[in-house]
C-alpha cells in the first residue's frame, strides 16, 4: 500500500512540475533548498555529519540550478547571480564549520526570495 501511495504522490509531483509556471518552479526550488537546509541543521544537531553534508550538497545543487537558469541580459540577474554565489560560499563554510548561524543566514535569504516571487506571481 505504501508503495502505491508513494508512487501516486511522485506522479502528482512530476505533473505539478511539468505544469508549473516559471515563477512557481522558482518557488518550488526555493522551498526545496530551504527544506534541505533544515535537514542539514537537524543532522548537525544529531551529530550526523555525513547526512548533513548530503543535505548541504543538495542545497548547493539547487542554488547552482538557479544560477544557470538566470538570463544574464538583465541587470537583476547579475545581482541574483552574485547573491547565489555568496549563498554557495556560505554553505561551504557552514558545512566545514557546522555553523548553524550561517545556515540560518542562507535560509533567511532563500525565504525572502521565495516570498518576493510569491508576491510577484499574485501581481501578474
Amino acid at each position: 500500500m505504501y508503495n502505491q501511495t508513494s508512487n501516486a504522490y511522485q506522479v502528482y509531483r512530476d505533473n505539478e512540475v511539468l505544469m508549473a509556471s516559471r515563477g512557481k518552479l522558482l518557488v518550488m526550488l526555493y522551498e526545496g533548498a530551504m527544506k534541505f537546509l533544515r535537514y542539514a541543521q537537524l543532522s548537525i544537531d544529531d551529530k550526523n555529519y555525513e547526512e548533513a553534508n548530503k543535505y548541504f550538497q543538495k542545497t548547493q545543487d539547487i542554488i547552482s540550478e538557479l544560477m544557470v537558469t538566470l538570463n544574464m541580459d538583465f541587470e537583476v540577474s547579475k545581482g541574483l547571480y552574485s547573491l547565489y554565489d555568496y549563498m554557495k560560499y556560505r554553505l561551504v563554510q557552514a558545512n566545514i564549520k557546522k555553523d548553524k548561524e550561517m545556515i540560518d543566514e542562507v535560509y533567511k535569504m532563500l525565504s525572502e526570495l521565495k516570498e518576493t516571487w510569491e508576491k510577484a506571481m499574485t501581481m501578474i
